[in-house]
């Protein structure tokens, strides 16, 4: 059956898309909760009036993947992972672990965007993962895997950093 899209749907299109489904999948799914009308003449002249209306909504999308992809380069994922003395993981970082990371800096990105080569990093180290946004738009992120023990000497090292500039201030009036 062929039917236009009214919404944006996953897997299959964007608003004002034109679309060959199954029967089933259009009268069971998409039409009941008007996430498409059937193609005839009464509805391609309904999206040809709002055919400029669409073209903005998909304009203002390329434009807020411009804008994410760019803070995304930007931003380093770092992941404190417990680890062997090795460097090897006890488990594994996945696209999950990254989309968790990533929502805790206020980024909205599902997992299934996230492509990690070989889908999951196994050993500490730094690695780069892609992002897909909007259409054909892409983003490379920056992902580094430190170990729990590694974590801690930093946290210390930084800690008697801050106790020795005090100190040092001191010194010097």
């Amino acid at each position: 059956m062929k039917v236009i899209l009214n919404q944006d749907v996953k897997h299959l299109g964007e608003e004002g898309d034109v679309k060959v489904v199954a029967n089933g999948y259009a009268r069971n799914y998409l039409l009941p909760r008007n996430l498409a009308l059937p193609y005839n003449e009464m509805t391609v002249a309904y999206f040809e009036g709002r055919k400029a209306e669409i073209e903005a909504r998909k304009e203002e999308k390329r434009k807020n993947a411009a804008s994410l992809k760019d803070k995304l380069e930007a931003f380093t994922v770092r992941l404190v992972m417990p680890a062997g003395p090795n460097g090897k993981l006890y488990g594994a970082v996945t696209n999950q672990t990254v989309a968790d990371e990533l929502h805790k800096n206020e980024f909205d990105i599902e997992r299934k965007r996230i492509e990690i080569p070989g889908n999951a990093i196994k050993s500490v180290g730094k690695y780069h993962a892609t992002v897909r946004l909007y259409e054909a738009a892409t983003a490379e992120i920056k992902i580094e895997v430190v170990s729990q023990e590694e974590a801690a000497q930093v946290a210390e090292t930084a800690a008697k950093e801050k106790e020795a500039e005090p100190a040092a201030e001191s010194a010097e009036a």
